[in-house]
């Protein structure tokens, strides 16, 4: 199935994962929906996700610990009214899940709940060790027994707003240029509402658990559309991907040390009590910031995660993904620890959005991990991002609704793609050198510990680079690596001025040069287009 080289919709939803597919079921009975997605239709972060769905779901649990264990984590940045709105409509939304055929493990009865770093309880809904999987199978078939339509191998280019086109009154979308992966072609497709769901930008930087299509679209076309977007200086260092030279963005989930795993250092000590009392149940950044002290402090390659004090029934029942993987790497997490080190995560900042996920932009919504609603602040909650799609997938399709059912407003044409006098590509490398760069001075200048000249020299660097991008971009025919390639400079930049101008550490964001926090600093950073 491919588009036509002219579409038009009521909803168009940029991205297949969790918050875009819950917006489309929820939208679905009133409109017509197009879902389009980069790659294979379950190709995406919500794909790998392990750990599971943090939610108040167990006897012990209420939503005032849930709200403070996020609040905590967020380190004084969360909107507490987002925070709230989240944690009390998380059960229901996993009965929603539950409804529509997902399948969490359960004990005795009753769903299984895990307990994560950061967690005062037992909360987090799962399926085994691959609960993103099971959530995004549930899904595709719910949409699929529905007939909503969803169309693999398109990458959006850019959003059609009403002052691209030069119409009078405010700014309003009107849909989005598509470029076609394997034909190369680009399709208009004109949309009443058009909703990012593009997930995060993990590929922003050199090591990363996410997967290839993580790289920034939805956030650096909002940008360059006049929303504004906050934030971007808390890219989340997940503290255990699997340090192996033939393993790619393998994550080793934060359950395992939920469930008692022991981070020990080269020579066998068990080293987070020398960091944090919380140990091995810190929230990540904290835990990723002491392995990277650790390895640094004693000169290793990486840290190990010890498992070997549990049963081996006990690992393959509850990690039986994990398990079987570092076992085709030849480790085996029953008699041996598991090589680990910190990796670019989840991206905390965001498209800023109300608490309905609509945007600056009238007519464009934004959900999932491309969005910031203020939940997170400076440091995500583990688990809280399955469950933040849900919610505001779900909020995002209620507000689209009712704008629609005000009518379908004014739908002026939105004209075709045109490449002007674009030649073909004929220097492919530029793109690959390009790409290449930004992000290894993205991992080595705005890492996990920065300083001011860091980031100087990251930003001075990415304006020649995004300089050279933007002459190629208008010279050649759009690819989907230039496409990416674009976004990709675009977002590290808005990372770079997010961290310049916080001057104090706090949660994910951590300089030499103001190591302490600053409550004087208790804001977000928001950029508007035209600051970087």
């Amino acid at each position: 199935m491919r588009l036509a080289p002219r579409e038009q919709v009521d909803f168009l939803v940029l991205g297949g994962g969790i918050a875009g597919l819950t917006f489309a079921l929820e939208a679905a009975p009133f409109g017509s929906v197009l879902v389009l997605t980069k790659k294979g239709k379950a190709e995406g972060n919500t794909q790998y996700a392990q750990g599971g769905i943090a939610s108040v779901l167990g006897p012990d649990d209420d939503f005032g610990h849930h709200i403070e264990d996020t609040l905590v984590a967020g380190a004084g940045l969360c909107h507490r009214d987002a925070v709230e709105v989240t944690v009390r409509e998380g059960p229901d939304r996993i009965r929603w899940l539950i409804e529509l055929g997902v399948e969490f493990d359960k004990a005795e009865g009753r769903l299984h709940l895990t307990r994560e770093g950061g967690h005062s309880r037992r909360r987090v809904a799962h399926a085994k060790d691959t609960t993103g999987r099971e959530v995004e199978r549930a899904l595709l078939a719910t949409c699929e027994a529905r007939g909503i339509r969803i169309v693999e191998d398109q990458i959006a280019i850019d959003l059609v707003t009403s002052g691209k086109l030069a119409l009078p009154g405010p700014s309003r979308c009107l849909g989005a240029y598509v470029l076609d992966r394997e034909s190369g072609e680009v399709s208009t497709v004109s949309a009443a509402v058009t909703v990012l769901a593009t997930g995060g930008s993990g590929k922003v930087y050199l090591y990363t658990s996410n997967p290839d299509v993580a790289t920034g679209d939805g956030v650096a076309m909002a940008y360059r559309a006049g929303v504004p977007v906050a934030n971007m200086e808390f890219s989340q260092f997940h503290p255990t991907c699997l340090y192996h030279p033939a393993a790619k963005q393998f994550l080793i989930s934060e359950a395992l040390r939920g469930e008692g795993g022991i981070l020990r250092n080269g020579a066998g000590e068990a080293f987070m009590v020398r960091y944090d009392p919380r140990k091995e149940l810190a929230p990540r950044d904290v835990v990723a910031r002491s392995i990277d002290a650790e390895v640094k402090r004693r000169g290793d390659d990486c840290a190990f995660l010890d498992m070997t004090h549990l049963p081996k029934a006990f690992l393959l029942d509850h990690f039986p993904h994990i398990y079987a993987t570092c076992k085709e790497f030849g480790i085996d997490m029953a008699v041996q620890p598991i090589p680990v080190v910190p990796a670019v995560h989840y991206q905390c900042g965001g498209v800023v959005t109300d608490l309905h996920g609509r945007t600056a932009v009238t007519r464009l919504f934004a959900a999932g991990e491309v969005s910031c609603t203020g939940l997170h602040g400076a440091n995500r909650l583990a688990s809280n991002s399955l469950l933040e799609g849900l919610v505001f997938g779900r909020r995002a399709a209620l507000a689209a609704r009712e704008l629609l059912a005000e009518g379908r407003g004014d739908r002026p044409p939105v004209p075709p793609w045109n490449p002007g006098n674009a030649l073909d590509p004929d220097e492919g490398v530029v793109v690959t050198h390009n790409w290449d760069e930004v992000r290894r001075l993205m991992w080595n200048y705005v890492g996990i510990v920065r300083t001011s000249k860091r980031l100087e020299r990251a930003r001075t660097r990415l304006a020649l680079l995004r300089g050279e991008i933007r002459d190629y971009y208008w010279q050649y025919k759009v690819t989907p690596d230039l496409v990416e390639l674009r976004n990709l400079a675009d977002v590290a930049a808005l990372i770079v001025e997010c961290a310049r101008r916080r001057k104090e550490s706090r949660g994910l964001h951590y300089t030499l040069d103001y190591p302490k926090s600053d409550d004087g600093q208790l804001r977000d950073t928001v950029l508007e287009r035209g600051e970087v």
